[in-house]
């Protein structure tokens, strides 16, 4: 083999080893990206959960009052349940459009009835001056707050991914390689843009 046809089949091999270093970056990045949105969703998934929890309690609560208030009340464990289920399959698929959608129905249909709740117990003043009460609320006003930031790193994660997939060089291999859009945790109700008012007159406590 003359030397022309070594530094040929050099340069061949050279060109080959920056292609495959060159998809082997992008995939790497696409696998972090997608690692970063998911580990993002872990934390709302916390979150969302720890809602779920507080809420049977604080119906509980309230329930002895509220003896005459029977549909308001399995209006709201009705939609907890649908959102717990909701959240189930999120969890098993985050960022699969369908799921998200589905969970966002169900979160906004739990809010509605929740809010439904809170105005009902307004109406009740041993309920507002019941301390085991407020501070139940006091946690879900809390958690409200959490799911909030949870969900807008999750989203910003989820917009990261989906324009690192979607621009070039990175889209020639995205799609062959598996790397499916990823859905926003959209909240589609304006009134559930911001975290519920659920504080029942509380306390001004100082600094």
């Amino acid at each position: 083999m003359d030397i022309g046809a070594v530094i040929a089949l050099a340069i061949v091999v050279v060109i080959i080893l920056v292609l495959v270093f060159w998809v082997v970056g992008i995939y790497n990045g696409l696998v972090r990206a997608r690692n970063a949105y998911k580990n993002a969703w872990a934390q709302v998934d916390v979150q969302v959960k720890r809602r779920h929890d507080l809420i049977p309690n604080i119906v509980q609560i309230a329930k002895g009052s509220l003896v005459h208030e029977r549909a308001t009340l399995e209006a709201v464990i009705q939609a907890r349940s649908q959102a717990v289920t909701a959240q189930s399959a999120a969890s098993a698929a985050p960022g699969d459009p369908g799921a998200m959608q589905a969970l966002a129905e169900g979160e906004n249909m739990l809010t509605q009835a929740m809010g439904r709740f809170i105005a009902l117990t307004e109406a009740y003043p041993d309920l507002k001056a019941n301390q085991t009460l407020l501070q139940a609320m006091e946690d879900l006003r809390s958690t409200e707050n959490k799911v909030a930031f949870a969900r807008q790193a999750y989203n910003d994660g989820v917009m990261f991914y989906n324009n690192k997939r979607e621009v070039f060089p990175a889209s020639l291999i995205a799609g062959p390689a598996g790397f499916a859009e990823a859905a926003l945790f959209e909240i589609e109700d304006p009134a559930q843009r911001e975290a519920p008012q659920v504080d029942l007159d509380l306390p001004d406590y100082p600094a």
